[in-house]
């Protein structure tokens, strides 16, 4: 497409118009004033000719896919093909998904002589998670005189994946992943009540009836008790709900986000820490069915496959169906594991439905059940005295709240499930921990 630039406004009323003046006001100068206007329409004609072929030779290439952080800086990487191999300037432009902001909407690029290829770097940061395309490429080229600009849209198949910026949580979790006595997470090889077989030792006042190996006993004529060590791959697994309650806002200011952000970014940082305690790590995510699994598995290959699961992950405004993915647990996962939910139970129908449910598992698997714990959700007047009648109706609900999670927390508690209220700041951090310390204590 061809579109008249404004230097050939400029000149249309510089020239034409004080030409079709003159020849009014005076007629023994229309034959200059004719001239004028047609000498500058047949230089507008031969310049539109031109710039029919100012674009010919011209390509837009970009990545297949392209690995990018929400809220960080990255770049996509443009190639643009000159054939013709001549000194060109071009403006470009991108089809750019409204999740993804650029940091300009175009750019002037000019092409060097003798060069058939010539790249960019355009920076960009992605507002939300998920997988985004560009399909189109604008380009834009004066022609010869300057009077022309040439437009054409150039087909590109470009896949943007946005994951989750996990670097927000590298000031909590430090300390967690500093290799500091039994703080740090590294993989540390305990000898007590684990699964795995160690060695044959003499009895010990204490030992229980259990431990005693009753072949070696009576070889030897004396007690002897087994010693068993920590299972070295050890499964966990990751729920996450993605149903109604998980679309909630959580945080304040610049940091607010939803709670699933939240979730995701949690389980991401959990499989790099069982990654680095060399246990087997795998995802399951649910809303009122289950929408994605993948099993336990570790390596970087795995975690990329965790990842990919994931960060299209999106909430859903249905009720979740726990019955659904507790008999999917049953059914698909063999061997003990340790399985954490992150979900929400403060609704009062879908914390029964989730006791109800549990009972499919908890006792073949470790069941821990972590929730982001709400604004307010606190015993009344633990925050100091209310300043008005409204913040005191506020204090009062939150204290029935509280009141309400303490029972699940109880009752879960009769069934061997443990349940904690995380805080939003550090949820990475604290479910980070909660996992050391099942490992720590030999729970699993």
């Amino acid at each position: 497409m061809i579109v008249p630039s404004s230097r050939l406004l400029f000149w249309v009323a510089g020239v034409t118009l004080p030409a079709a003046l003159l020849a009014a006001a005076s007629p023994a100068s229309a034959p200059l004033a004719i001239l004028l206007a047609g000498g500058l329409g047949i230089a507008a004609l031969g310049d539109a000719w031109a710039a029919r072929r100012s674009l010919t030779g011209i390509g837009v290439e970009l990545p297949r896919v392209t690995r990018m952080s929400k809220d960080r800086k990255n770049k996509l990487d443009v190639r643009i093909r000159n054939d013709t191999r001549r000194a060109r300037a071009l403006r470009i432009a991108l089809g750019w998904p409204l999740e993804v902001r650029p940091s300009a909407e175009e750019l002037d690029v000019v092409l060097p002589a003798e060069s058939g290829w010539s790249a960019l770097a355009w920076t960009c940061s992605p507002a939300q998670r998920g997988k985004y395309r560009i399909e189109s490429a604008f380009v834009e080229s004066s022609s010869p005189l300057g009077l022309w600009t040439s437009r054409e849209t150039v087909p590109v198949q470009s896949e943007i994946r946005v994951y989750p910026n996990l670097l927000t949580e590298r000031g909590q979790l430090a300390s967690l992943f500093l290799n500091r006595g039994a703080v740090g997470v590294h993989t540390l090889r305990q000898v007590g009540r684990g699964r795995d077989f160690e060695k044959l030792r003499e009895y010990t006042p204490g030992d229980g009836y259990d431990e005693i190996h009753w072949k070696a006993t009576a070889r030897r004529a004396k007690p002897i008790t087994k010693v068993f060590q920590i299972e070295r791959t050890q499964e966990i697994y990751v729920v996450i709900d993605a149903s109604r309650l998980s679309a909630r806002p959580t945080g304040e200011g610049d940091r607010q986000t939803v709670i699933l952000e939240r979730l995701v970014t949690a389980a991401l940082v959990l499989g790099i820490a069982a990654e680095k305690q060399g246990d087997l790590f795998g995802l399951l995510s649910f809303t009122d069915k289950v929408e994605g699994f993948v099993r336990a598995k570790n390596g970087k290959t795995h975690y990329g496959t965790c990842r990919d699961a994931l960060y299209t992950l999106q909430a859903r405004s249905v009720t979740p169906d726990f019955d659904e993915v507790c008999s999917f647990i049953r059914l698909r996962l063999r061997r003990r594991a340790l399985i954490i939910f992150l979900t929400s139970l403060d609704d009062p129908s879908l914390a029964e439905s989730f006791v109800r449910n549990v009972e499919l598992i908890r006792r073949k698997h470790l069941v821990l059940v972590d929730m982001i714990r709400q604004p307010r959700t606190a015993p009344l007047f633990s925050a100091g005295n209310p300043a008005s009648a409204d913040d005191l109706y506020l204090e009062l609900g939150g204290h029935l709240r509280w009141q309400k999670l303490r029972q699940v927390e109880k009752t879960l508690q009769r069934i061997g499930v443990g349940f904690s209220q995380l805080e939003n700041e550090r949820l990475s951090a604290d479910l980070v921990s909660q996992y050391l310390g099942v490992k720590q204590r030999q729970l699993l």
